[in-house]
């Protein structure tokens, strides 16, 4: 579901960083930083025989106590304007703000408070609200943080009258040596219930530098476990290994309220439960030489024939600053004909060109893929992106030219180009 900005959030937004920039003033007696990010994006493709030509702009504003405790504004947002007359969008122009909120720390027990428009990552909250968050230290050993408020992703369906969202954490930690938490969230849409969850994270060092990390959720309104999902990292000798297992079941995972605005609200209805796992492998035997392979298995409970297995191998070379040049090579093995092919793939990124171009940096990617049986009599896919682009003004200022081309059994063939400017100014 598109999400809709509240039409306070403009004028909202506009206040508090009007307030902000006002303490910045010469003689406000309030010390602090500002930063600021523009990406400028002009974007083209062709649709129904019609070129769209979108431009976007991404505007972060940062301004306070950036680099210790304090007062602080962060501001987040977007805005879109069609260039052309395709009629691709159905609104010419739109925007939204994603995030815009005052935010307070203190070091008495790292207490930290956000208010206004956020993104919470909260153990089992991954969402944004208009609301207030709130996290201190309890003791050396335990942290409790609150949040609570209104549900942006809910803004389009019938109002916002009605809708909340509460939640928290209290996590349990011995230094880097671990961090428990227990977290809980409840939606209310339209004054009817429609989301209650409990999570379960962990992160932990174990003996033989070995650590694990995971997490657990819990639907309260299914009452069953809708995720499983760990990982350990350790090390032998030159090789790394990052070993995995996920487990989701879809009705607890989807499931929510009869009402919901869920789009995955159909896969709730299918009582299937996906269940992934493998390992990835690093031998960094020799400095700028990083040789890996990849084993992921997926299992359906409902239906044998969706169960697939993929390996490859891959090889990347590290040269100076961020020069890098890789390639993999990988194999699906599968049931459905979706689920059997080959896969070949090589990326670069250069920057280590001659003065006398330009542009300062390339960089590539090619994706190929090899159906053993054609899908709709086309047995191949096909992916390439090249870029250049350059740096200017002290590297505040990055201007990037991109195209990308794509063919695949689904879709014939589509491509596109991409204008970049990103300009970052600190002070």
């Amino acid at each position: 579901m598109e999400r809709m900005h509240h039409p306070l959030c403009a004028p909202l937004a506009g206040a508090l960083l009007g307030l902000a920039f006002l303490l910045c003033l010469p003689g406000s007696g309030w010390s602090a930083s500002f930063s600021l990010t523009s990406d400028t994006l002009f974007r083209a493709f062709e649709r129904n025989s019609k070129v769209a030509a979108p431009g976007y702009e991404y505007l972060q504003v940062n301004v306070g106590a950036l680099k210790e405790k304090g007062l602080s504004f962060h501001l987040y947002g977007w805005g879109r304007i069609d260039l052309s007359d395709s009629g691709y969008y159905s609104d010419q122009s739109k925007g939204e703000l994603l995030y815009g909120y005052l935010e307070y720390t203190n070091s008495l027990n790292n207490f930290d408070m956000k208010v206004g428009r956020q993104y919470i990552f909260e153990g089992i909250a991954n969402q944004s609200i208009d609301g207030a968050r709130v996290a201190i230290d309890v003791s050396p050993y335990f942290t409790v943080s609150a949040y609570g408020g209104q549900p942006v992703v809910l803004d389009s369906t019938d109002g916002r009258s009605g809708d909340s969202t509460f939640g928290g954490r209290i996590g349990n930690h011995l230094g880097s040596l671990y961090d428990l938490g227990v977290s809980y969230k409840i939606v209310t849409n339209d004054s009817t219930e429609q989301e209650q969850k409990l999570g379960v994270d962990l992160n932990t060092v174990l003996p033989l530098g070995i650590s694990l990390s995971g997490f657990s959720s819990y639907n309260l309104r299914t009452n069953g476990w809708g995720e499983h999902s760990y990982e350990l990292h350790f090390s032998v000798d030159d090789f790394y290994f990052r070993p995995f297992f996920e487990r989701f079941n879809y009705e607890d995972y989807f499931g929510t309220g009869a009402d919901s605005a869920n789009p995955f609200i159909l896969l709730a209805a299918t009582d299937q439960t996906l269940t992934s796992y493998g390992t990835d492998v690093l031998w960094r035997k020799y400095g700028n030489w990083d040789t890996g392979v990849k084993f992921k298995g997926y299992h359906y409970d409902q239906g044998e024939t969706d169960d697939a297995f993929y390996y490859s191998g891959l090889l990347t070379w590290h040269g100076q600053d961020l020069t890098q040049i890789g390639g993999e090579l990988g194999r699906m093995e599968g049931q459905l004909d979706r689920d059997r092919y080959l896969l070949a793939r090589t990326y670069f990124y250069y920057d280590q060109l001659p003065k006398a171009l330009p542009f300062k940096f390339v960089t590539g990617d090619v994706v190929y893929a090899y159906y053993d049986r054609a899908i709709y009599n086309k047995n191949n896919a096909v992916f390439l992106s090249l870029g250049i682009g350059s740096n200017f003004l002290k590297n505040a200022l990055q201007i990037k030219l991109s195209g990308d081309y794509s063919s695949d059994p689904y879709f014939n063939s589509d491509l596109r180009g991409l204008l970049t400017a990103q300009y970052s100014f600190d002070m």
